[in-house]
């Protein structure tokens, strides 16, 4: 297939095309996991996905418990299935810890510390507890921890990426942790083998065609494990030639094109999903200024970036700044705005869109 095709399947794959499921969950165990280290970009990236949801109704989803943020992969938070952590922190997770050692020793950290500042949070959260990130840290002080510059929010990632506490919904503007075990007492328990093809499973259909680089890039995993995964997922997965590049997808993925204008959050998985991110622009150092690792939210048109776009939050409204990467016709300035109209119907505010 020609990358046109390829691009409109990918708009579907990511839900983009009004295809998604009706809940947060649903949209959730699609993905498999979903980036989610800004919040509020996680949160957009969830609300777009949902056609007339505001971020007040993403936000109470949440705290059903289906879904929470945590470490699983590449050492960077993500939506996830709550009933999934456990396996996903087993699986790969774990990969992350082999470089907490010389973390530590960067930080002046011993690991008897950091094991402390584990027994320390599962004791402050047993019995249901739900704690701010600044109460956690109070409690580690209170425990003899050190947590001086970035000390305790290493020890904050280290013992959710030992599976012993989760990051759960915001309280109103903070952040909140939570022991992953209590928030689920059921978790799935999948064989190795079995957990290696639903991950691929999951991420060829929610993100392909992409490539197996593409994928041990998103995972961490090893090229061993992904392609053992993708062989575990047997036919519900299809290779493909995208202009002579070998693709994998879903096998049974329909093409519903790549659409017409979107407002999609900087941290959306339509760019943290691959390693080559050429199908999608060739702007790519405009999305990421300076190679920082902080995405811009981007306007996109037919799947191609068309834009970068930031907002201005007042109590009144919300200002959305355009800065294109050509010349906008005037059409295009209308429909870059009525695409951010979504937006601000979301945050439940009226929209003034600024073209440069």
């Amino acid at each position: 297939m020609d990358s046109t095709t390829a691009l409109g399947l990918r708009m579907t794959s990511l839900l983009l095309r009004g295809n998604a499921p009706g809940s947060v969950a649903g949209i959730v165990e699609w993905f498999g996991a979903m980036q989610a280290q800004d919040v509020n970009s996680g949160l957009w990236s969830l609300g777009r996905r949902l056609p007339g949801w505001t971020l007040e109704q993403v936000s109470e989803a949440l705290e059903e418990k289906t879904v929470l943020r945590t470490w699983p992969m590449r050492g960077t938070v993500h939506f996830v299935p709550a009933a999934d952590a456990h396996w996903m922190l087993d699986l790969m997770g774990v990969r992350a810890l082999a470089g907490a050692a010389k973390r530590r020793e960067t930080l002046g950290l011993d690991e008897a510390t950091a094991d402390l500042a584990v027994e320390v949070l599962g004791a402050a959260l047993k019995g249901g507890g739900r704690l701010t990130r600044a109460e956690c840290m109070t409690a580690l002080a209170d425990g003899g921890v050190e947590i001086a510059g970035q000390r305790g929010y290493h020890l904050l990632w280290y013992a959710s990426q030992r599976g012993v506490t989760a990051i759960a919904p915001h309280v109103g503007k903070e952040q909140t942790f939570v022991l992953l075990d209590e928030w689920v007492p059921a978790p799935r328990r999948p064989s190795r083998e079995e957990a290696l093809a639903t991950v691929a499973l999951r991420y060829f259909r929610s993100h392909g065609p992409a490539t197996r680089k593409d994928f041990a890039g998103w995972t961490g995993l090893t090229m061993t494990d992904c392609r053992a995964g993708i062989t575990a997922a047997g036919d519900q997965l299809t290779t493909v030639d995208v202009d002579g590049v070998e693709m994998t997808m879903a096998a049974d993925a329909p093409d519903l094109g790549a659409g017409e204008w979107l407002a999609l959050p900087g941290f959306d998985e339509y760019m943290l999903g691959y390693k080559d991110r050429s199908l999608f622009t060739d702007n790519v150092d405009a999305i990421v200024p300076g190679g920082n690792g902080v995405f811009r939210s981007t306007l996109v048109q037919g799947g191609r970036v068309r834009a970068t776009w930031t907002r201005t939050l007042t109590r009144k409204g919300v200002t959305v700044t355009v800065e294109p990467f050509t010349d906008l016709t005037a059409r295009d300035r209308e429909a870059a705005a009525e695409a951010l109209e979504p937006y601000a119907a979301y945050l439940g505010l009226p929209l003034t869109v600024k073209n440069p």
